[in-house]
């Protein structure tokens, strides 16, 4: 371990840092992870992804894939600093894990292939990441690869993510003679000896020294340009202080006008130790973030971090394990203790603690209490969902949820004994309890059980967990994408009079739509004048026309990209009410579209995949068959790189058929793009 530097230690919020860990699929996560937990002493073996031995990716399907599926807590101690680190998973289908860590992180490391340099995850991360204004620092693995080149990944790094990197580190020694790095802004050599755990310091080698001064100029410059106490000693021709480039970094780094990049090979243990500094010099703490914002009732609220002020904490991951229900929470205000009561400030529902878990993976210590800045587990609360604010009864305050995407792709999932059917259904509503981004429905046509999520690989792994963790049979369909409906041509002057006497109070409501094609999902406007309908009944109409977007009249599938205008309408003064108004909508929104020109729209995703050269022709061949649109091919390491846009329903099977084009060669990923006009089905 590091000796402990001067700091500041009135308030030990200070020493705490909440970071997550992303990237694209392969680029080294899960062992930059694990070399984080081994280094800080939280193991003491270094687990490996290859041979399943790793503490975050604990889940068996995880092991057996190679990926990591689920996002893992666990938490070490570094310099005197507490860091609480999430290994997100880097594979697209499951992005929604990445989106609810990052609602609750305050900083992150993005790493990056030394080879491939921004990858198309990489690039979805971090535009997640920019969502929530969470500041990051980039760590650009695999140095050691053949092909590998610090330079060529930060200039992607500036190109696709359009942010200034810093490097603030130099390499010594290419591909397999690459054994350390020199720290730019300390003018010090660290070397890592073959099997050593930690680095040498030395003078910067004579061989690099003329392009280390070089390139500690050019930092100074990039740097200068962006903060001013450094502009102003830049500006007297002497070398900056490093401890005046130090803090202009973390300023910059916090802010996010610019990212350190640091290097090196997490797999042969170089450059991990660099990054630890890095974080506790540079990434914030949870007194550094602006205090968290909600609601209370109408009203704007925030809360410090403060373990004196009321508890507020948001709830970013739900599981089920052997030993009980887990909530996983950050804590932004106030002290939870065992035994306390709060509330679900969504359902207005009183929960009781039970027990508080510090997390490390699946692994679990327990705790009197946790305060502000914490990420802990909880046992104990029993209907509360992921997106859920826990509350001090007294206080209330409700926090924004993370974002969750909407399924594209569904498939029916039966039991094999219809015995187990009753199961079937209780273990797929715990499983979309648990993974917000899953929705399980009933066909109202076929009776069908209907499993929806993320991508093809998504609802792998989610029927396999049944199987696994309930020991159910289950037979599946093929998998089916979620169309959508758009206005192609539109109506205008559309008449819809709502009538309903049946002896009592009545119901009454005339409308007047128009329905014309808009840029956005759906948007409602009046312009009805002197007061023909007034403005609740507006609403109404307005939440009725919400209602009919549920089922178009192409195949029933939600509608979207539309704009509908109230241009007239009459009231009754006694039949006439909001419910009135709200049926006249939904049916004259109905009716209207049944007569409006449609489109049929599908999901349309984007596939980087890397193959052999020899196999090229194969692959293009087999993307134009199912309707894909090339945009690129690039040769990449002695592979080539191709880009194309294809129907998301043309690439079941995909995997397999790749492999054998390529003799198990060829691998490929994929990025949402949205929806495109679909052929007459």
């Amino acid at each position: 371990m590091r000796s402990t530097r001067d700091r500041q230690t009135a308030n030990p919020l200070t020493a705490v840092r909440n970071l997550g860990i992303l990237a694209h699929v392969d680029a080294g996560k899960t062992t930059v992870t694990e070399r984080v937990l081994y280094l800080t002493g939280a193991t003491h073996k270094r687990g490996e992804v290859h041979d399943g031995t790793t503490v975050t990716d604990f889940d068996p399907q995880e092991r057996d894939r190679g990926i990591t599926i689920f996002a893992a807590a666990v938490s070490c101690d570094w310099d005197g600093h507490r860091i609480n680190l999430i290994d997100t998973p880097g594979h697209v289908d499951f992005a929604d894990e990445v989106e609810r860590s990052l609602r609750v992180l305050d900083g992150a490391v993005a790493v990056f292939d030394a080879v491939a340099g921004v990858e198309p995850q990489s690039e979805s991360v971090w535009r997640q990441a920019d969502r929530y204004g969470v500041p990051r620092i980039a760590f650009v693995n695999k140095l050691d690869r053949a092909g590998a080149d610090l330079d060529t990944a930060v200039d992607s790094i500036r190109r696709r993510l359009h942010t200034v990197p810093l490097a603030v580190q130099l390499p010594i020694g290419r591909e397999d003679g690459f054994t350390g790095v020199v720290d730019l802004v300390a003018m010090r050599a660290l070397v890592w000896a073959d099997g050593a755990d930690t680095y040498t310091e030395g003078d910067v080698p004579g061989h690099l020294l003329d392009q280390a001064r070089r390139r500690r100029r050019l930092l100074e410059e990039a740097v200068a340009e962006l903060h001013p106490a450094v502009l102003e000693e830049f500006c007297t021709g002497a070398p900056v202080g490093a401890a005046t480039l130090k803090a202009a970094l973390r300023d910059l780094t916090r802010s996010g006008e610019a990212v350190v990049v640091l290097c090196g090979s997490a797999y042969r243990n170089r450059g991990v130790e660099p990054l630890l500094d890095a974080v506790t010099a540079y990434l914030p703490s949870p007194l550094d973030v602006p205090a968290v914002r909600g609601t209370d009732g109408d009203l704007p609220a925030e809360r410090p971090a403060d373990p004196a002020a009321p508890f507020a904490g948001l709830v970013f991951k739900v599981s089920a394990t052997a030993t009980g229900r887990l909530t996983y929470l950050r804590i932004y205000s106030g002290t939870l203790r065992k035994g306390d009561t709060v509330l679900d400030a969504g359902t207005r529902k009183n929960e009781r603690i039970g027990r508080i878990l510090r997390v490390q993976a699946d692994r679990h210590a327990e705790m009197d209490k946790a305060v502000a800045g914490d990420i802990v587990a909880v046992v104990g609360p029993k209907a509360v969902r992921a997106g859920a604010t826990l509350c001090a009864p007294g206080a209330p305050l409700v926090l924004e949820p993370p974002s969750v995407a909407a399924p594209v792709v569904a498939m029916a999932v039966e039991a094999g004994r219809n015995a187990d059917t009753e199961r079937l259904v209780a273990a797929l509503a715990r499983l979309a309890e648990e993974d917000p981004s899953l929705a399980v429905r009933t066909d109202r046509e076929t009776g069908q059980l209907v499993l929806a999520g993320m991508g093809e690989l998504h609802l792998e792994v989610a029927v396999e967990k049944i199987r696994r963790a309930h020991g159910l049979q289950v037979a599946v369909g093929r998998p089916q994408v979620a169309y959508r409906e758009t206005v192609l041509r539109g109506v205008s002057g559309h008449v819809h009079r709502h009538v309903k006497q049946d002896g009592g109070a009545g119901q009454f409501a005339h409308v007047v739509i128009d329905v014309q094609p808009g840029e956005e999902e759906f948007v409602f406007a009046s312009t009805v004048t002197g007061g023909r309908v007034p403005r609740e009944y507006v609403r109404a109409v307005e939440e009725g026309c919400r209602d009919a977007l549920v089922e178009g009249p192409l195949g029933g599938h939600p509608v979207t990209g539309l704009r509908v205008t109230l241009t007239d309408g009459a009231t009754h003064p006694k039949d006439s009410s909001e419910l009135a108004f709200r049926t006249a909508g939904r049916f004259a929104l109905r009716e209207a579209l049944a007569a409006c020109a449609m489109q049929l729209l599908e999901p349309v995703v984007e596939v980087t995949a890397t193959v052999p050269g020899d196999s090229v022709g194969g692959v293009l061949g087999d993307l134009a068959a199912r309707r894909g649109r090339v945009s690129g091919s690039a040769a990449v390491a002695g592979s080539q790189v191709v880009t194309a846009t294809v129907p998301l329903a043309e690439l079941f099977g995909y995997a397999s058929a790749l492999r054998s084009r390529t003799q198990g060669r060829g691998s490929f990923t994929t990025r949402p793009t949205g929806y495109a006009p679909a052929p007459p089905r």
